[in-house]
């Protein structure tokens, strides 16, 4: 049975390169190396994609825990000058509404502090498969 040069029988582990030339042997190995140096810049995408969106859905959080404040400060403002002018109903209703916001500004500023500190800047994915190009280039396997 012929095969073609460069080609591997099956249960051969090595190819057969004596009747390839030099010139198609490094054309084979830069095609190899633009494609794993793509496939690279696609996964460290594709991670810092996905880092992104953790960071922009805890600063989104954050920034409701920043109204949260806002609202805190205006209803207590409002609590103390009602509450002063007045001594009774309308002091305490706005008391009522500034806890709530305290409540949700406290909730939102907790649950925005952790995904932000679940975010990993990072590519951990590419920085491991780049650690192993060098070894894989010289012959070893992982």
């Amino acid at each position: 049975m012929s095969q073609a040069p460069g080609s591997t029988p099956a249960g051969d582990q090595h190819a057969d390169v004596s009747d390839v030339s030099v010139g198609e042997l490094m054309t084979n190995v830069m095609k190899d190396l633009s494609i794993l140096v793509r496939q690279e810049v696609e996964l460290a995408k594709a991670e810092m994609k996905a880092e992104a969106g953790k960071a922009a859905k805890g600063a989104g959080m954050l920034g409701g825990a920043g109204f949260a404040g806002y609202m805190v400060l205006l209803f207590l403002s409002l609590a103390l000058w009602w509450g002063l002018a007045n001594v009774m109903d309308q002091g305490w209703a706005a008391l009522i509404v500034a806890a709530v916001w305290t409540v949700i500004g406290a909730v939102l500023y907790t649950t925005g502090r952790k995904a932000i500190r679940r975010v990993s800047p990072k590519p951990e994915q590419t920085i491991d498969t780049l650690q192993q190009v060098p070894g894989a280039l010289k012959g070893e396997r992982p």
